[in-house]
């Protein structure tokens, strides 16, 4: 009797083992944490450097890692940068084959209206002649030229008003939520005549925050890095019909420009001012071994002759280099201290791990020791070559990295550098019996 009931007792323990795994609840199946949703802190280290600016950021352009931030939460008009997002949907519509390169298009009379006003900047379009999506590109990030960012909308959704829609869209699918969206490219909307959007004031601005334009940058220097090969044209001329308008880049921190400063190789993106924004502008800089974005909004403008954005900008830029250094970490890279995670239920108990993507994280350079760890030691078998298996997270001293996309702490994901295959059931059925 005793012999049977404990094998009564064995089969009854097997069946419920299996009927648990069959129904997903054994350690392989455990739901995925849902992601918190932390606010951005609104101040970054702001004490350490005081901008002459209402809002301000820096951050890299891969890992969206904080270096600095001025209010970043704070929502103010963005005037001529709104036209990164013109341009992004523009490289976006060629991208997915619906315009090229060499698409000619007309200008509406209100597009031409606005092309010809001489207090906005411009190149002056004409009615009944031809431009290419090229032209007009260069036009928008070289001139900033109003008429022909509103041309690029026209091809690429039909109407100004559709564009702007279009525009509201991606910038929620980046996560985007508090911005105001009214013109494609950036004039109050009374200055855009018919093509104010419907049933908004005439004089509402596009407004987003710092952190909210730099994540613009982003998206558009990662899914579009050649956007720099326009954005770094300091001179061009604008051609139509045989007469040619120079263009001259309003970020004069590029080579042969007022504001140029060799060590700090800014290469991009986009000024923005308005009686209301002030002096804006959103730039990127290389680094030998990683991408900055800063943003400044709210500088002072006392004139078109004010650098003052590119003063605070530079301000900026050698804030981070002073006390910061770019760290590489390369893909498949093995980190000390976690080059390995215990497998459950593995035929290996552990696999080797490395870096999934090449990535940089900027270090300190105030004596604090950049740490590394591991978001988790253990993982179920099986494990497959280059599966993603955890993350890494970084402190310096006993402070966390943060990210504006991961504001509880930057994780890079880690992989595993080799397979291994899962045990047999009878091994299993063991480990889970008696662990192991």
């Amino acid at each position: 009797m005793n012999l049977r009931r404990n094998l009564k007792t064995v089969v009854v323990s097997l069946l419920a083992i299996v009927t648990l795994s069959a129904c997903g609840t054994g350690p392989s199946s455990e739901p995925a944490a849902q992601p918190k949703s932390v606010q951005v802190r609104n101040n970054y280290q702001s004490e350490q450097l005081n901008l002459n600016v209402k809002s301000a950021i820096a951050i890299d352009s891969k890992t969206g890692q904080l270096l600095y931030g001025k209010n970043i939460n704070q929502v103010l008009p963005i005037a001529s940068m709104t036209k990164l997002v013109t341009t992004y949907l523009t490289l976006q519509a060629i991208k997915e084959q619906k315009l090229s390169w060499d698409t000619e298009v007309k200008p509406t009379k209100q597009i031409v209206k606005v092309a010809n006003n001489k207090q906005f900047s411009n190149v002056p379009l004409k009615m009944g002649h031809s431009y290419t999506i090229r032209q007009l590109y260069q036009a928008t990030l070289i001139e900033s030229a109003n008429g022909a960012a509103m041309l690029l909308a026209q091809a690429v959704s039909g109407s100004q008003v559709a564009f702007v829609r279009q525009m509201r869209q991606q910038l929620k699918k980046w996560g985007i939520n508090d911005a105001q969206i009214y013109t494609v490219c950036g004039l109050p909307n009374k200055s855009v005549g018919t093509d104010a959007y419907p049933g908004a004031d005439k004089d509402a601005e596009n407004e987003m925050s710092a952190k909210d334009m730099a994540i613009v940058g982003q998206h558009l220097l990662n899914d579009f890095p050649e956007i720099i090969e326009t954005t770094r044209i300091a001179h061009l001329n604008f051609t139509d019909q045989g007469s040619q308008t120079l263009m001259t880049n309003f970020n004069w921190m590029l080579k042969g420009l007022s504001q140029y400063q060799q060590d700090l190789k800014v290469d991009g993106l986009k000024t923005g001012t308005t009686d209301a924004a002030g002096a804006c502008f959103i730039g990127t800089a290389k680094d030998s071994d990683a991408r900055l974005i800063t943003v400044v909004m709210g500088a002072r403008h006392a004139n078109s002759l004010d650098p003052a954005r590119f003063e605070q900008t530079g301000r900026l830029l050698r804030y981070v280099y002073r006390n910061y250094q770019p760290i590489v970490f390369n893909q498949n890279e093995v980190i000390m201290g976690t080059s390995k995670i215990n497998v459950h239920n593995g035929a290996n108990k552990q696999v080797d791990i490395g870096m999934k993507q090449r990535r940089v994280i900027w270090g300190p350079k105030n004596g604090q020791k950049l740490t590394v760890n591991l978001t988790k030691n253990t993982i179920e078998a099986p494990v497959t070559q280059n599966q993603t298996v955890g993350s890494y997270s970084f402190k310096s001293g006993s402070t966390k990295l943060i990210s504006i996309q991961e504001p509880d702490g930057i994780k890079l994901p880690a992989k595993a550098l080799q397979s291994t295959k899962q045990v047999n059931f009878l091994l299993r059925f063991w480990h889970r019996l008696f662990g192991g």
